[in-house]
């Protein structure tokens, strides 16, 4: 259990300005994720350091955004202004994940523009939703070697900041928690300090642009 990825919501200025306003930011070119057409959303994404990705994804106009909980809570995140999404938990092992939150897990794909159809599975969306603080968890079952942060890259996430309790998110993750939270430097900051909203404030980045802080 490991941090596997961050997602960012584009706001009204729509993806591709959102893309190049946060490429211009971090110094680094974001490459087209493709379609997920079972959730109606589609993204960009970049490689960074450590086996970790991050992804700016919006909701398209498509019938499955109401069907899909992704969908929905993307679109909302990007009604309220975009921003900040979730942070997503990769594991080995979804059954117990399973069976702990009495549901089971969403299969999602996406075919990038080179026809690569990446596949995996993923569950607590509909937790993140709820409560932002809560990260969700994916298993990818398609080859390590096409996971999205596989290229590396020259940027490197140093710092979450979220708005929440490390005690309740510990006990959302389960017996495994600590040692994903103990790889990941996250500043926890009181939830009434954030206008009553839990979740990711800012990230702080090392990038060929010196430290760069997205918030």
């Amino acid at each position: 259990m490991r941090l596997d990825h961050l997602s960012y919501a584009a706001g009204p200025e729509g993806l591709a300005s959102c893309v190049q306003r946060l490429g211009a930011q971090l110094g680094a070119a974001f490459t087209d994720g493709g379609l997920h057409p079972g959730f109606g959303t589609r993204n960009f994404v970049l490689a960074l350091n450590g086996g970790v990705y991050l992804e700016v994804v919006e909701a398209l106009d498509h019938p499955a955004v109401e069907k899909a909980p992704f969908g929905r809570a993307v679109r909302a995140r990007s009604a309220a202004g975009g921003g900040w999404f979730s942070w997503v938990v990769g594991v080995s092992d979804l059954p117990p994940i399973e069976a702990r939150l009495g549901r089971s897990a969403v299969a999602g794909h996406r075919i990038r523009p080179d026809g690569y159809d990446l596949r995996w599975r993923q569950i607590g969306v509909n937790d993140t939703a709820a409560d932002p603080q809560l990260p969700w968890f994916i298993h990818w079952d398609s080859d390590r070697v096409q996971h999205p942060a596989a290229p590396g890259g020259q940027i490197t996430l140093e710092l979450l900041d979220i708005a929440g309790s490390r005690e309740h998110v510990l006990e959302f993750l389960g017996p495994r928690g600590a040692a994903s939270l103990d790889s990941l430097r996250v500043r926890w900051l009181p939830v009434a300090d954030n206008d009553g909203e839990s979740g990711i404030v800012a990230a702080h980045f090392t990038s060929p642009k010196g430290v760069v802080t997205i918030d």
